[in-house]
Parts: structure tokens; sequence; C-alpha cells
């Protein structure tokens, strides 16, 4: 199954899949949901990163812990979502929030996800219509079925031998502690490869083709036992995407380094 539909693919299939919008800004936290009310794909629901696609915050684990199971099964049941539902996701960044989406349904058994290729910008610009209603809630079937091996905790990477491969997927100056305008502590997990995760788009947001993904990855230090992380688990679902399409398994520590830094706090 192909990982992306363009917008054009997507107006004539509109009555066949569920759509997710999933908006979100960082620095703005309420910006994607207005967005959405302000227009969005005809019957797209819209999914918070905080409050959908994530668990509340504590001590440690990350600023984006992987949302409960049985919390999100019953928000994709609301939106009409049966074991064989072809989704589509999309954002406005480059499939930041997309990806996150994207890897999390996957990751919960959900395997039929498409993610708009271009964004919410490629729907606009290809002239797709735009709605203000939030679509009625139905009843799904949807039930969570964590693929637990898809992901490693912190404690899982402090018992490793030598064999995991890291890859910090957040900008150079961050993975080299120069800068970290987010999280209270700067640097990268020792061992770490740095691979920027906006490498694997355009600038407008559309991924890059196949040999370009492929080109990214070519020097890896290995190819198995490979582990993406970022600030918290969503950006290196992008990077977790491009590995996918060129053939490469990967895993995800959804904590990243806002949970790693944690630890180092109480230090």
């Amino acid at each position: 199954m192909s990982h992306f539909i363009s917008a054009a693919e997507l107006q004539s299939q509109l009555n066949k899949v569920v759509i997710f919008d999933c908006r979100f800004n960082l620095g703005n936290k309420t910006l994607g949901n207005e967005q959405y009310r302000v227009g969005h794909i005809p019957g797209a629901y819209y999914l918070d990163l905080e409050k959908d696609l994530s668990s509340p915050v504590s001590k440690h684990g990350g600023r984006h812990p992987l949302p409960d199971a049985d919390i999100f099964s019953q928000k994709m049941r609301a939106c009409g979502v049966n074991s064989h539902t072809t989704i589509v996701v999309y954002d406005d960044s480059r499939m930041a929030y997309a990806a996150r989406t994207w890897w999390l349904l996957r990751y919960f058994g959900h395997q039929q996800v498409l993610i708009l290729n271009g964004g919410f910008a490629a729907w606009v610009n290809n002239g797709g219509a735009q709605d203000r209603r939030e679509p009625a809630s139905k009843n799904g079937n949807f039930k969570a079925t964590p693929q637990s091996d898809w992901a490693l905790s912190r404690e899982d990477i402090l018992q490793d031998d030598g064999k995991l491969l890291l890859i910090d997927s957040r900008e150079a100056k961050r993975y080299r502690g120069e800068e970290e305008p987010i999280d209270p502590i700067a640097g990268h997990i020792p061992g770490a490869v740095n691979y920027l995760w906006q490498d694997a788009t355009t600038e407008q947001g559309f991924i890059k083709p196949l040999t370009d993904q492929q080109e990214r990855w070519k020097n890896l230090p290995q190819q198995e036992n490979l582990i993406v992380y970022c600030g918290s688990g969503v950006t290196a679902c992008v990077n977790l995407l491009s590995l996918e399409m060129s053939g490469i398994n990967a895993k995800l520590y959804p904590g990243s380094w806002s949970d790693w830094c944690s630890y180092q706090l109480q230090d």
C-alpha cells in the first residue's frame, strides 16, 4: 500500500475515506484548531497533538507521551473508523503531525493510512473545497492493538549492549547542544547520529522522491537495530516514514530528548 495520496486523488475519494486534520503549532497550541474551524477538507475530523495524539505529561516520559490505547480507540470509533477503513491524514507542517498520526495508527494496529502529499496547501492549490462544519460523531469499531516492539523506552536504550544506533531527527544546532529552544537541557543522547527530519520533504511539504530517501540513508553505519528520536517523538516520525520508504526498519523512542534530559535534571 502506498504511503501517500495526492490532492487530486483525494477529491475523487472523499466519501470513501476518513480524514483527519492534524494541523498544530508548538508555539501557539490553539492555532491548529482555529485553522480547522476557519476551513478544512470537507468531512475531516480534527486531531489535536496534545489532546488526541498524546497522553498527559508527567515528570518523565517526554512532552508528548503516546496516548492511552483505550482513549485513542474511543476517539477513532467516534470518528467512524472501522477495522478496514482507509484513513487520510494531513497537516501544514511538512508532515510533522501527519506522520505522527500515520505512525500512531499503525502502531495501534491500523495499517490503511495515507498522508496527503503536500498537506492542506496542496488541497487548496488544487482547488479543493473547504468546510467549516465539524462532522457528526459516528460509531466505528476501531480497537487499538499496540505493537509493543515498535517503540523503545529510556530503560531499553540504557540496557543496550552496543547493538543499537540512535538517530536524532532535530536541527543540527540542537543536536550539537548549541541551542535548545524547548527543553531545559541542550545536547543529544550519547552515540546518536543526526539526520534532520525536514530533509525528507520539500519546503512545500511534498515528500521527496524515493531515490532521495534512499540517498539520505545510504551512509548509515548500520541498517538494523535503529532507534529514531527527536524532541518529543513527533518529527522523528517523518524520519521513520523516510526509512520505511527506503526499506529500512526502525523503532521510535517516544519520550525522545525531552524524556532523556528529564532524568538529568534530577541528578
